[in-house]
């Protein structure tokens, strides 16, 4: 499948990791269109090669759903076949592509996801062939063998991770999308994934489309983010009937940070 885009959201906490991303890119044999969305207020820096929108912070942080929303209008207004939507902090392994191609491939209409490889601190490969001895997908999903294509339970949709993924243009206008009203840190993919079950699309894991996320400084659980967490959790259930990233919001409550409030949770008094 030719006319291969990839898209990816940034902002400066990230340029480090924009500019590995980037120049893995650009290695790639068969010409790519490189999409980034720059979600910081101030004017996005020029990367070269990459078509760069400005999709700037809304009133509670950072705006990712809509910055992949953008990335995805411009690639189509661009003529794109493929959207491979790949996480500012994620490196392309040597198949990422191949194998997101081929899938789409056979299935139009699937929402495609390949294994994520988280690297160590001080892993800094400067190419993909490098990054095959770092192979070690994350136990927490699916990850056939390599060609191999496997197709999601209906409850295996909330393993639906952004870091990586792929789908047609026509699958991704059938998908509607990210949803907008979530700002700052998490749910948007869990809603997306919930989304596209709803509209009947399938979930396919795709082996061999490995990405790999570069290492930086976190915390587990993600404390600075728990404002953002219920916020965005609120939006969610209000939606869905339930709350996303339970384990994290029983993290909290063991840590006395937040307390069931009727059916949902806020911060302990």
């Amino acid at each position: 499948m030719s006319g291969t885009a990839v898209l990816t959201t940034a902002s400066a906490a990230r340029l480090h990791h924009l500019d590995r991303q980037q120049r893995f890119l650009a290695r790639q044999a068969a010409p790519l269109l490189r999409v980034i969305a720059w979600l910081d207020d101030d004017a996005p820096p020029a990367i070269p090669g990459a078509t760069v929108v400005h999709v700037p912070r809304g009133r509670h942080g950072l705006r990712v759903g809509a910055g992949r929303n953008a990335a995805a209008e411009a690639a189509l207004e661009a003529g794109a076949e493929l959207l491979v939507l790949l996480d500012v902090d994620c490196l392309p392994g040597q198949a990422l592509l191949e194998r997101y191609r081929s899938a789409a491939e056979d299935r139009p209409d699937a929402l495609l996801c390949g294994p994520v490889t988280y690297l160590a601190e001080g892993a800094l490969p400067e190419r993909a062939d490098a990054l095959h001895g770092l192979t070690a997908p994350h136990a927490a999903r699916p990850h056939p063998a390599d060609g191999e294509l496997v197709r999601a339970r209906d409850d295996e949709y909330d393993l639906f991770w952004s870091l990586s993924f792929a789908l047609t243009p026509a699958a991704w206008e059938r998908s509607g999308g990210f949803a907008p009203e979530y700002e700052g840190y998490g749910a948007e993919d869990t809603d997306f994934a919930a989304r596209a079950r709803t509209a009947g699309m399938p979930l396919l894991w795709v082996g061999g489309a490995h990405a790999y996320h570069q290492w930086h400084p976190t915390q587990s659980p993600p404390v600075q983010h728990l404002d953002d967490i219920l916020r965005n959790g609120a939006v969610f259930a209000e939606r869905w009937g339930r709350w996303p990233m339970s384990g994290w919001l029983e993290a909290f409550e063991r840590m006395r940070l937040i307390e069931r409030d009727g059916h949902g949770w806020r911060r302990t008094r």
